[in-house]
Order: C-alpha cells, then structure tokens, then sequence
C-alpha cells in the first residue's frame, strides 16, 4: 500500500472515495480521473503534482472494489455478470460472445488487487487467480488458454527499455534503406542492447524516388513493424496502458471510454466506466511503482541480515546462472538512456494515433506535449528509506550506474522463444506461434510463484525444468549441476524478491 497525499485542488476536482459522480450509488462511488485537469496542472508548471495526483489516483482506482452500477463485470448471459469460464456458445442478444471488443475470457473479478495480491497488494496472484481465455471463441475447453497473473511493480521499466530498443532497430533498417539505396541491397543485422533480432534485407525496386522491399523473414522474436513489446505472456502489448485497458475489459468488465466510446459493449447498462484520465492514472501508478529488488541489496543497505554463507550461495548461484547460458535469455542488466517514463509516449510505435473506438486522443486531452512524466530515477513515491546512519535510500526508484544513467535489472531479453512443445498452447489465436513466450522477467521471481504462463510449476526447480525449446540447452546444463550446484542457482533466484517499506509499521 502506497503513502496517502493530499489530491491538487487547483484544477477543482478531487479523485477519491466519496459522495461522487461516477455511474452508482453515492456509497464507495468515485469521481473519474479528469485528463484536463493533469494537463492544467502541466500547463501551469505543476508537473510534479500532476505525477502525484496521477499516481495516487491510480492507487485508488488499483484497490477499489467497483459495483455493478459502476460497470464492474458484464452481461454474460443467464442472468450473470461474472464467470471464470469462457462463455462462447451465450450467443443470445447481449450476451458473453456478443460483446465488443471480442471478449477474451471473463469478466471475473471486481478489483485489481483482488487478483494481484501475492505477496502484497500489486504482486502476482496464485493459480487460484489463473484466467482461462478463448479469444478465438472456440468454445472447446481443448482449446482455452490459461494465463497466471504476474506482478505490476515498476512497470515503467519494461516500456523504457523496449521504446529505446525500438529505436535502436528503426535506426538499423533506415541506415539499410539508405545503403540499399545506392548499392542496390543490404543487409541489416539488428541488435538492440546487445539482444540480436535477426537480420532484414532489403532490396530496391524502384528509383526517383527509391524503393525498397524488405524482406522479414531473417527476424527473430519480432514482429516486422520493429516495434518490441513488453507486456503480456506472448509479448503481444507495447504499452502499459493498451495492456491496462484490455485487463480492465476482459478481467474486471470495466469498458474505458477510449475502448468503446459512448457505446455499451459489455451490455451492462453502464456506459463510460472508465475515463481517459482514469487509464492515464492506472498507467502512471503501475508504471512508478517500486522496482523489485534482491536480499542482498536489503543486506547491504542494513533492511534485514543475512549469514556470509547465504550471501556466498548466492553469489556462486548468480555466476552459475550465467554459465549455463540463463542469462542469454534472462539478461540480467541493461541500460537505459532517457529514464523519464511519459504518458503518453513520444516514441514511435508506442503512440496511439488514434484509440480503439475510433477517435483521436487528442480530442480527449490525451497530448504527448502535455504528457504525465516522472524521473524513473528518483520520483517514485514508495520505498525511500532512512537508513540507520541517517542517509536516505531510494530502494524503490531505478538504479544508476556510475555515470548516473539509469540501470535496469530486469532480467529479460524482451524478445520472444520457442519454449518447445510441453509448454506450448493449445491453439494460437494470435499468430505468434503456440510455443512462442515473451522471455518473463526474472525481477521479483523469488516472490511471485507459482510460475510459468499457467502457474503449472509449483518450484523454481520444476519452472527451470520446464524450459524446452530455445532453453532446452540451458535445462540440460543445469541437470548436469551437482545437487549443491542446482541449490545455488535456486538460492540466487529466491534472492530477487518483491519488498515494500511501511514507514507506518
């Protein structure tokens, strides 16, 4: 749970529980997040408040239990609002398969942090908490997916580091154009912080002007647009909010005004469940929350106290991880350059020319010259500790190197494998391929079990295991591991872990 604050009042609207506005009964209602009002506060030289009041107002809607006058759920059909099971054969006027957009699965729950509670208030959920999907409307239970829910904490940090590797790839296939160009072909070998994405040749077909054709097949964990997406299990997001607002339809039956516009796509009777300001506020939230971090940092800083032989098994665990090639995939660390998190973001490929239902952002006050901002490395609100001598400590905000630049240990390549058959779906809705996973962040994993995409490993060992594929190699390295050997490796995973500082308690 995050620190209270005063809301801004300079824009005359209050986010909070109260006698409000929103769609309901005054009991538990809330005012909606107003997006003009963040952008009067910017206009006016008040970005700092407009990240707090966005931030807070973001923790508010995280915890808050909607009701069904306030949107929450859906018209499944047979007089229900909620269910754990895909309802494609309710095909009736208005019911579960009838929705817009095409539901997923769901709706099953009232809150976020109903479902994201493991080992606090925005962690990861047990498999209890697993959503079963059938996007492709199959309604043959042979054919669902099911997903286990995975930790919101410092969300900003996957964003800034695929935005920045974007550009990195947009750079490398322009510099090819331009040399394909002249010579008639090139061939671009693409690779973003240090993470190689196969190759594009390009071809020219046409002068005066110069035309090229790309040929994509050589790309590796990537779509053609270039564009790296970091959010959800099949790397199948690019930003924290179009991920926001699809969890909020499909999970909680919360339909934004940016989804469906004036139109009632759950047919619940509720319209404009969540405003553009209230999707802004839930991105800033997820997105400042504090990073995960190790026992050993919480060692170091004086937090908790660990034997000189627990820090030794994680040290050799660390080391082993990298030599049985874990680390080619779970990169440990990269940089980030520009560590300001924007919403919305500046940056090609991660910017919403217009939203689902239709309309210009814009139009709705959603303006990347008046984004919602905040310094990764230092404005974050939660996790600033004092330390015994004194010194205050940002255990929440993003590490930096010695240079200053923002350093991220995030653990992932952001590029998508194949983990082989036993781990494949059942069906491929998407089109990614079935056995094709995003590289899930290792950040936090010693807190956030059960893991893998279904929550089927109830261990690390039996998660390690699992790997086929692409990491079937890494797999065998570690069966070969002695006992002791295998025991460090897991005492280094358990070392990455989910903490948050109650300066109340």
């Amino acid at each position: 749970m995050t620190r209270r604050r005063a809301y801004p009042l300079t824009v005359g609207l209050l986010f909070a529980a109260c006698l409000g506005s929103r769609s309901g009964h005054a009991e538990g209602a809330l005012l909606s997040v107003d997006q003009q009002g963040l952008n009067a506060l910017i206009a006016d030289g008040q970005a700092a408040a407009a990240f707090e009041w966005a931030f807070e107002a973001g923790d508010e809607l995280s915890e808050f239990k909607f009701t069904g006058d306030q949107g929450v759920g859906a018209n499944i059909g047979e007089g229900r609002r909620f269910t754990r099971i895909p309802r494609a054969d309710l095909t009736g006027p208005g019911e579960w398969a009838t929705h817009f957009p095409s539901r997923e699965g769901g709706a099953n729950a009232t809150s976020c942090i109903s479902c994201h509670s493991a080992p606090i208030a925005n962690g990861a959920g047990g498999v209890a908490m697993n959503v079963v999907v059938d996007p492709g409307h199959t309604g043959d239970p042979r054919q669902y997916l099911e997903r286990n829910t995975t930790p919101l904490f410092a969300l900003s940090i996957p964003q800034r580091l695929a935005e920045e590797m974007s550009v990195e790839l947009y750079l490398q296939r322009e510099a090819a154009r331009v040399q394909a160009c002249k010579a008639g072909t090139a061939t671009a070998e693409l690779l973003a912080k240090s993470v190689s994405f196969g190759t594009l040749v390009l071809t020219r077909t046409g002068d005066d002007p110069c035309v090229v054709d790309t040929d994509t097949s050589g790309l590796t964990g990537i779509d053609a647009d270039l564009v790296v997406r970091p959010f959800g299990w099949k790397g199948n997001h690019a930003t924290l909010r179009s991920f926001t607002r699809g969890a909020a339809h499909n999970e909680l039956g919360l339909q934004a005004t940016e989804l469906v516009g004036g139109e009632d796509g759950d047919f619940d009777g509720v319209i404009d469940e969540l405003s553009v300001g209230d999707i802004t506020a839930l991105t800033i939230y997820m997105a400042a929350l504090e990073r995960p971090v190790s026992l050993v940092e919480l060692n170091d800083i004086g937090l908790l106290e660990m034997k000189d032989a627990d820090i030794r098994k994680v040290t050799a665990g660390e080391n082993r991880f990298a030599k049985i090639g874990c680390s080619s995939c779970h990169t440990p660390s990269m940089s980030i350059n520009d560590p300001v998190f924007r919403e919305p973001s500046r940056v090609p490929g991660y910017v919403e020319t217009l939203f689902p239902d239709g309309t210009n952002p814009a139009d709705h006050a959603l303006r990347w010259d008046t984004a919602v901002s905040f310094d990764m490395r230092s404005d974050q609100p939660n996790n600033l500790v004092i330390l015994d001598s004194g010194e205050a400590y940002h255990l929440g905000a993003l590490e930096v190197d010695a240079a200053g630049a923002g350093l991220a240990h995030w653990y992932t390549d952001l590029k998508r494998h194949d983990m082989g058959e036993a781990l494949s779906d059942p069906s491929d809705p998407l089109g990614i391929g079935a056995s094709m996973f995003l590289t899930r962040s290792l950040a936090g994993v010693g807190s956030t079990g059960p893991w893998l995409h279904d929550g089927r490993a109830t261990t690390l060992n039996e998660a390690i295991e699992a790997h086929g594929g692409e990491g079937a190699r890494s797999r065998a390295a570690y069966n070969l591991l002695t006992e002791l050997q295998k025991a460090e490796v897991l005492a280094f995973l358990e070392n990455l872990v989910i903490y948050h500082n109650d300066p109340d308690h």
